[in-house]
């Protein structure tokens, strides 16, 4: 899977970016792309769901369980891969309803080379319905809510689909799907294929030729959080060194007129800001120089055992036998348990969900507002915070 999930230059994780900004895709071509724990947490989660996909479609067997080899693999883990196989069998359950005979391929590898140079991606799920294609990403990540709807990634994972099994199936419409599981989040979107093909003509053709050459304008926005550049980009950093000279500008008072303006901007400010901060500290750690500026040791972390086995043996030698606490399985763990069904039989009434701090944020967020008065009653005890 490694090998299979190597990006392009225009790939299509990357598209919301190249798309409304082209020149992004070459000037940060050649920077290193880090692996982090939650990336590398989140390719496990891909394994272990395709494994666990293939398993209940009798494809696979235990003595196949990637399991052994994991490094992230934990409770969690376990509990929301086997959710999204579920969710990869209901959507198979769909494809059945209008197909007497439709196929399921996992982890395919689709060209889109045709709409954007040297474009491929890997797909995390494509089942073909006779007239329906079905396309689906597994998100494991719990920062970034992702939404199906004119997702650029999915959308292009369905034209590749469309190239390669429309001859065969003339497909007439396309079902997208994001499951975000950590985030308690599936979202859908239907296209029909001319939608998609109008797009491709449209969006796609123009940014791919302009961000493969390395022209076109650049244009700063929230997709510039995932650019390889951020800290660097010369664009970003004059938007928001404009920003702060017109928010801090005279009169010494901003009047309501002001402050919506720059709240709408506040959120790319800080983002910048902390990218710089990152750049200079790991350039810092490889020994550049930063005139004014030194490296030093912070707060040392909080007191831990070594060895949890030796500490109660040592305490127990010692006389101290109260070392040990009990405490319930996990909600989650407890519903795999049980079962659905009977979780809530058992245990609907005891099960409660506290509504999320109130933030503030643009009228375009999808999110219905709250009430005033629920607000303020339901976090008296507390000030508002940032989410």
């Amino acid at each position: 899977m490694t090998e299979e999930r190597q990006h392009a230059l225009l790939s299509a994780s990357a598209a919301h970016r190249w798309i409304a900004c082209p020149p992004s895709a070459r000037i940060g071509e050649h920077k290193e792309d880090k692996s982090t724990r939650y990336a590398d947490e989140g390719t496990e989660a891909h394994i272990l769901g395709e494994f666990k996909v293939k398993q209940a479609l009798g494809l696979a067997d235990a003595s196949q369980s990637p399991v052994p080899s994991m490094k992230y693999f934990n409770s969690e883990m376990d509990d929301y891969t086997t959710d999204y196989a579920v969710f990869v069998l209901e959507l198979m359950e769909k494809a059945y309803q209008i197909s007497k005979d439709p196929i399921l391929i996992q982890e395919q590898r689709l060209d889109y080379s045709k709409y954007a140079p040297e474009g491929f991606g890997t797909c995390d799920v494509v089942i073909v319905a006779d007239k329906t294609l079905y396309v689906a990403d597994f998100k494991y990540g719990a920062g970034v809510l992702v939404d199906a709807e004119n997702n650029p990634q999915l959308m292009l994972y369905a034209l590749a689909a469309l190239d390669t099994y429309d001859g065969i199936y003339d497909i007439e419409e396309v079902c997208m799907a994001i499951y975000q599981p950590r985030r308690e989040h599936t979202s859908f979107c239907n296209k029909t294929a001319d939608e998609l093909r109008q797009w491709a003509e449209e969006v796609v053709i123009p940014a791919a030729t302009l961000a493969y050459a390395g022209e076109g304008e650049f244009n700063v926005g929230d997709h510039c959080q995932f650019c390889r550049a951020k800290a660097e980009c010369r664009a970003r950093a004059e938007h928001n060194m404009a920003l702060t000279k017109e928010a801090f500008k005279l009169p010494p008072l901003l009047d309501d007129d002001e402050i919506p303006t720059i709240l709408s901007q506040l959120d790319e400010l800080v983002n910048w800001a902390n990218s710089v901060k990152e750049y200079a500290f790991q350039e810092a750690l490889k020994g550049k120089k930063w005139d004014g500026y030194k490296i030093v040791a912070g707060r040392a972390g909080n007191r831990k055992f070594t060895d949890d086995k030796a500490v109660a043996k040592a305490a127990t030698a010692a006389g101290y036998t109260n070392i040990y606490r009990q405490s319930l399985i996990t909600l989650t763990a407890m519903e795999r348990m049980m079962g659905k069904a009977e979780f809530r039989k058992v245990l609907g009434d005891l099960i409660t969900k506290p509504p999320g701090k109130p933030a503030l944020v643009p009228n375009s967020d999808k999110r219905k507002p709250m009430e005033l008065m629920t607000a303020v009653e339901a976090f008296a005890a507390e000030p508002i915070q940032d989410e």
